[in-house]
């Protein structure tokens, strides 16, 4: 940020503290640590900025100067080595809106304790006084405070109680997607400051005590999504430090409600809500504070995590808001975002990938001949360890009643296609074995099937060819229709001799013409044989054609399933594999 985004934030912070007093704030480079001019005061502070690279904590020095009723703020931000890459540039860190606000926040407090000279409890604390410096004279004067602990420790009623909020979370226990809930380990941590309460460290002896919780007001904050009892081990003690604020520290198991979204299981990106605010308190008596910058947080959990099971954390963001009414009742609330995402190794082995073989084994079984192979059986070999497989890992998968995860949907299709698979082998094995007694192929079937399909499949219909039997019945035809024109009743007069009169020797004249009537009777003869056959073979031939088109029918089905199973694995493949990289990339 610039110099004026800085002195936009600066500005209204000084001013509400001191107003009539005219302050600056201005980079400076050249300034050193530990080495402020003279009639300078100096303010060091190691704070969070939006790097590339986890060592995110960057130094900014502060050099102070008031003269009368003008100060000036010198800031010099420290450039930072990377820790992975000792051979990176040295880069300047950029600070969130949220960690400027804290830092000069801070700033301001320094300016008053250091510039004018002013006590860092309130005005309106109480300084206790210690006969000893031990924690038993401490705890002496404490007393007669500590019995206010029933009310809200201000001094005036109307004074509002900055509470500060920040958690490590230290582990992901579980998510229970049929339950919708989220179950997280984390420390907690709330401080706010007691008015009442104000001693000298050195008088005292210390600048921090424990005391038991019971003895101090504590703010009743909650986790709004908690679904279960705390069953995380109780501290009884918080710390109360010199300048009155009370540090509250504890370990919280959440059972959390979280909307799941597993669609893309199990490459699925889960961003659950932790709410915390006052249960009773409104906003003008307790407001919400996030306790430290919350890239801290998340490098700090990153840091202590020690369950490395199936969710990794991703990142963990934050914002406020007030929950109002009508009747004017508003409540301050800090939001945490929780991102995970599950590690998908383990879905992966054991249910995506014996899921892929077995589907490109039944792939591969269309490469079987049907004439020699009885594939049916081999397909419902498959069916039936799919079937088992499915049975066996149902326990892997999700249940929930919101949306269908896409797996499910993936083993759906999968099954399906095996069984379209077991019913068209069925029927290629059926056309096989009684297509010759089939009724020749309806038109609409040979139209889409056999022309339209079997081009797009690459089986197109073959032309008709005719056969040599058809070729070469014409001239026996020819030759017994002009037999038969010839009139009737010239057979009687040319069978009568030979009926009546068989032993009536003939004149060696006509021994030629009887001859030669003898051979046309017995071509006459053999044509009517001819075209009985002839009819036989016409039958035989149909009939093998229409066989040969209901089989084409069947090769054609089988060559298109063979091909929409080529395109579904392969839109399987190219879809998981862009899933599993988008879920990796973020």
């Amino acid at each position: 940020m610039s110099v004026e985004e800085w002195n936009r934030i600066f500005q209204p912070k000084i001013n509400d503290s001191y107003p009539g007093h005219c302050w600056k704030l201005e980079f400076d480079d050249s300034i050193e640590g530990d080495k402020p001019n003279p009639g300078w005061q100096q303010y060091i502070r190691n704070t969070s900025a939006r790097r590339g690279w986890p060592s995110n904590r960057v130094m900014v020095v502060f050099h102070m100067q008031l003269l009368q009723q003008e100060g000036t703020v010198k800031a010099r931000r420290f450039r930072q080595n990377c820790k992975k890459c000792h051979a990176a540039p040295m880069e300047l860190g950029i600070f969130s809106p949220d960690n400027l606000d804290i830092l000069l926040e801070k700033l301001v407090e320094k300016i008053r304790i250091k510039c004018y000279h002013e006590d860092p409890a309130p005005c309106n604390a109480i300084m206790l006084k210690c006969r000893q410096p031990n924690p038993p004279a401490l705890l002496e004067a404490l007393t007669p405070v500590l019995k206010l602990n029933s009310i809200r420790p201000v001094k005036n009623m109307y004074s509002c109680t900055n509470v500060s909020t920040s958690f490590i979370l230290y582990g992901i226990l579980g998510v229970d997607e049929k339950a919708q809930l989220l179950t997280t380990y984390i420390w907690l941590n709330f401080e706010w400051q007691n008015e009442y309460i104000s001693w000298d460290p050195v008088q005292c002896g210390t600048d921090k005590i424990s005391l038991p919780r019971s003895d101090f007001w504590v703010p009743d904050v909650v986790i709004n999504e908690f679904m279960d009892r705390n069953t995380a081990p109780s501290v009884p003690y918080v710390y109360l430090h010199h300048d009155g604020y009370v540090h509250d520290s504890k370990p919280v198991k959440v059972v959390s409600s979280c909307n799941l979204n597993i669609y893309t299981f199990p490459f699925d990106i889960q961003n659950c809500t932790l709410t915390f605010n006052s249960y009773i308190h409104q906003l003008m008596d307790l407001k919400m504070n996030l306790g430290r910058p919350v890239e801290d947080i998340l490098e700090s959990s990153r840091e202590v995590m020690t369950t490395t099971g199936e969710w990794q954390l991703l990142d963990i963001t934050y914002r406020k808001e007030i929950l109002g009414s009508e009747d004017g009742f508003a409540i301050d609330e800090i939001i945490f975002n929780i991102v995970v995402r599950r590690r998908a190794t383990l879905y992966v082995v054991n249910l995506l990938i014996p899921s892929c073989f077995l589907i490109t084994v039944d792939l591969f079984s269309f490469l079987l001949p049907p004439q020699s192979v009885d594939r049916s059986s081999f397909k419902m070999t498959l069916i039936l360890g799919y079937t088992v497989f499915l049975l066996i890992m149902n326990d892997l998968l999700p249940v929930t009643g919101n949306t269908i995860p896409l797996i499910n949907v993936f083993f759906s299709l999968c099954l399906a296609l095996m069984v379209a698979s077991l019913l068209e082998t069925i029927l290629i094995t059926n056309l096989l074995c009684g297509a010759s007694n089939c009724s020749p192929v309806p038109c609409w079937v040979r139209v889409l099937v056999l022309q339209f399909l079997g081009c797009l499949v690459g089986l197109p219909l073959k032309p008709k060819q005719q056969s040599d039997t058809e070729m070469n019945a014409g001239p026996v035809v020819a030759e017994e229709s002009k037999a038969d024109e010839k009139p009737p009743e010239t057979e009687p007069e040319k069978k009568e001799p030979e009926e009546k009169e068989p032993e009536k020797k003939v004149p060696p004249e006509k021994e030629p013409e009887l001859e030669d009537e003898e051979a046309l009777e017995e071509l006459k003869k053999l044509g009517k044989d001819l075209q009985a056959i002839r009819v036989q073979v016409d039958q035989q031939v149909t009939g093998n054609q229409v066989s040969e088109e209901w089989i084409q029918v069947g090769f054609i089905i089988d060559r298109l399933l063979f091909a929409l199973y080529i395109l579904f694995i392969s839109v399987s493949f190219i879809t998981i594999i862009c899933i599993w990289v988008n879920s990796y990339s973020r």
